[in-house]
């Protein structure tokens, strides 16, 4: 494999994986014959490529192409962005609540459409706010689908136990009570398209209106407008 390209050899080394990966997974052997590379080499792009989500691996340990291309592809083609600002919106008037999208990017998450509640006390996240993805009702739904490997990785450090991730995956909705800030109440659901989840969509607000139970009001609501968001991305 050639690494001159680019004129940028660990790119084009990097992207030789990834044009490997394509083929479908590979092992530790089988990529160092497919891309030329030397064992050591191979492996460390290979991992470098799977902290960022480019790759990931499969239940054999075999590299494969990870989740975070098929996010950016789709999120670009299908007009996430415009979409995630109308959802917000729409899902604010519904409940009276603030309302954002969030996309995950590396180990934290961004906001990419938010709508705040008109009047009174409320919890306003600025479109392009960075947030972990160790705290909060949006976290909890990014780890409870990402990969075994990465999310202990990331739950070593959250405010919310492996537990917590297999009872958000198993009814479809998070939900947080003064996890990410003091006073500060949450409900998040999967945007899911193609199988994948490619955003997480949330209403939040002060515990005193949203309760430390506020699954119970607003779940079904966020869940519809998530499963409604991820219809449109795949029409």
């Amino acid at each position: 494999m050639t690494d001159t390209l680019s004129g940028v050899g660990v790119l084009d080394k990097a992207v030789g994986i990834l044009d490997a990966l394509s083929a479908g997974p590979l092992s530790l052997a089988d990529l160092t014959a497919a891309t030329g590379l030397p064992r050591a080499t191979a492996y460390r792009l290979a991992s470098a490529l799977e902290a960022h989500r480019f790759a990931d691996r499969d239940s054999a340990g075999r590299f494969r192409l990870g989740p975070r291309i098929a996010e950016l592809a789709r999120g670009q083609a299908a007009g996430l962005p415009e979409l995630a600002a109308r959802s917000v919106v729409r899902l604010r008037d519904v409940t009276g609540e603030s309302a954002q999208v969030y996309v995950r990017q590396g180990d934290e998450r961004v906001c990419l459409a938010s709508a705040d509640r008109p009047s009174g006390l409320r919890d306003s996240v600025p479109v392009g706010a960075v947030l972990p993805l160790t705290a909060g009702s949006a976290a909890q739904v990014f780890l409870a689908w990402s990969a075994g490997a990465d999310r202990a990785r990331l739950l070593r450090g959250a405010a919310f136990t492996d537990r917590t991730v297999a009872g958000v995956r198993r009814r479809g909705w998070a939900e947080s009570v003064g996890e990410r800030e003091v006073g500060v109440a949450s409900v998040s659901a999967p945007v899911t398209a193609d199988d994948h989840v490619v955003a997480a969509l949330s209403v939040s607000g002060p515990i005193d209106r949203l309760t430390r139970t506020p699954g119970r009001r607003f779940a079904a609501a966020v869940v519809a407008a998530a499963g409604d968001l991820g219809r449109q991305l795949t029409a």
